[in-house]
């Protein structure tokens, strides 16, 4: 788990000391309106508060509040992204979304039937595995005015 962590941290600091540096983002653009993007970026956000709640449930033992929590990003809240929208995303980037709502329907499940902390923590690595990954070969530019 630390070494995933640890090679979690290596990409994202690599990948922002570039651009800091004055390099070029090298990653694919997604292109989207302002509203769009907003809507993107909030359920990342909601991804990355879900992992918050999970970690702090799961540091308490609270293996209901945990599967909860999980449960709340799972594919049941795949279908709220508006069909305009999706005809927009790489289908890369929309298979990231579907594994990432699945590892969170499957992390509740399994908090639930296995009460196991250090599967949960596995399994959490993992899913942030998934994330890390997306973020480095996509971004999503501010609109041109």
């Amino acid at each position: 788990m630390r070494k995933l962590l640890a090679s979690t941290f290596c990409i994202l600091l690599s990948s922002q000391m570039s651009i800091a540096l004055g390099q070029e983002d090298s990653r694919k653009a997604i292109n989207l309106t302002e509203s769009e993007r907003n809507l993107v970026l909030a359920e990342m956000r909601t991804f990355l508060d879900t992992v918050r709640s999970i970690t702090v449930s799961l540091s308490r033992g609270d293996m209901q509040s945990l599967a909860k929590a999980a449960k709340s990003v799972g594919m049941a809240a795949s279908g709220e992204v508006p069909p305009e929208l999706s005809l927009k995303l790489p289908l890369e980037f929309k298979l990231f979304a579907m594994k990432t709502h699945k590892a969170f329907d499957q992390i509740a499940l399994d908090a639930i039937d296995m009460e196991d902390k250090q599967q949960t923590l596995e399994q959490l690595g993992n899913l942030m595995g998934n994330c890390v990954a997306c973020h480095a070969i996509y971004r999503l530019p501010a609109p041109k005015e």
